[in-house]
């Protein structure tokens, strides 16, 4: 009964002592370079109607047809923070073709 009891401690210890907020290990983030086509949902698309997404790990980078150039980072293996100039969120649904913003557009992998 001892042995049982040492055992329930130590994964206790274990689970305790790991980092939150990580994301696992065999979490890959998905590959999203290409070129999308931004579609009002519903809110009007003000940056550019197409916009090329280059990746590097776990940041992007966005061009738009207009010019204007963007950044975001993976939160997690479906979900982006956006920097400048759009500071949005971004959900990646339907098999890493479709990227849902908080600022009311949908990105669409052509």
């Amino acid at each position: 009964m001892l042995s049982k009891s040492v055992l329930i401690s130590l994964i206790a210890t274990a689970a305790a002592s790991l980092p939150l907020g990580t994301t696992r290990a065999d979490e890959a983030t998905p590959n999203l370079t290409g070129t999308y086509r931004c579609e009002p949902q519903p809110a009007p698309c003000h940056s550019g109607q197409t916009f090329t997404v280059t990746q590097a790990g776990a940041e992007l980078e966005f061009k738009s047809d207009s010019g204007t150039v963007g950044h975001a980072k993976f939160t997690s293996s479906i979900s982006l923070s956006g920097m400048a100039p759009w500071n949005s969120l971004g959900v990646i649904t339907a098999e890493d073709r479709v990227i849902q913003w908080s600022n009311g557009t949908q990105w669409r992998k052509m």
